[in-house]
């Protein structure tokens, strides 16, 4: 039986992870975070997430929370990380990461943490966005840069973070088939006059409306023909499959820092 922590449990992904547990036989939940003025710590994680008692008890001490966990799944916020990684390693825990808006100070901490224990950092851990990633830089690499590239993601009114990680790891691939940076060719703004394409440059829209859980598309124009290509996720739980499918991989790995590519074999 694996046996899970999830740090940011009461939160909307950490919800879904735990009634995903609850369908598994697999799979054990033995911490439960949260942060520290969180009104429901205390209470029964399995009472808050609305799949009955579990006997395990939201707390804001992480490493406590560790002690008897193979796995973390930590679906937090970026300003968490630093400590989430530090408890990891003090209790020597595997840690698969789904927080999304991790810039350069957070990304230091994965690569030293990965240095001590089995990390696995995925901006989007649903497996049909990670098929989806290998289908667009594939795309890519044939398509060549005759073709303009535009991505467009669209989340709920909640989502602080723009674009969404996903839709930067999405400019990230392309620009690396084309041999880029894409600090150097992203485009993340246009008003006014702007003036004509920047040939090379990656384009960028963000929706923020209603309750969309997520959905990226990926516009590659030629001069004579134009190809979509979409992932729509129509419930949570298809990131929450796809975190217990990387615990599930990442149980006794060797220190170090993996992604989705590698539990996919892609």
């Amino acid at each position: 039986m694996l046996k899970i922590t999830i740090l940011g449990a009461s939160g909307r992904m950490g919800q879904s992870i735990v009634r995903c547990t609850k369908e598994s036989t697999d799979i054990e939940i033995v911490g439960a975070v949260t942060e520290p003025d969180d009104a429901v710590i205390g209470s029964d994680v399995g009472e808050v997430c609305g799949v009955g008692p579990l006997n395990v008890f939201l707390t804001d001490d992480c490493e406590s929370a560790l002690q008897n966990a193979d796995v973390a799944i930590d679906f937090t916020l970026p300003s968490a990380t630093k400590e989430n990684i530090r408890a990891c390693v003090a209790t020597k825990t595997a840690l698969v990461i789904g927080t999304t808006g991790l810039g350069n100070e957070e990304s230091k901490f994965l690569e030293s943490g990965a240095k001590k224990i089995p990390l696995l950092y995925g901006r989007n851990m649903s497996v049909g966005m990670n098929v989806f990633m290998d289908i667009v830089s594939r795309t890519s690499k044939s398509l060549g840069i005759d073709y303009d590239v535009e991505i467009t993601e669209a989340h709920h009114q909640r989502k602080v973070d723009s674009p969404s990680g996903t839709a930067i790891a999405l400019g990230e691939l392309i620009a690396e088939t084309r041999g880029d940076e894409l600090t150097d060719v992203a485009v993340y703004e246009r008003h006014g006059d702007v003036g004509a394409r920047t040939p090379g440059s990656i384009g960028f829209s963000v929706i923020r409306a209603g309750n969309i859980i997520g959905d990226h598309t990926v516009l590659f124009g030629g001069p004579e023909e134009c190809i979509e290509l979409t992932h729509r996720a129509v419930d949570r739980m298809a990131f929450a499959h796809g975190a217990l499918r990387a615990a599930r991989w990442l149980t006794g790995r060797k220190a170090g820092f993996y992604t989705m590519a590698n539990v996919l074999d892609l």
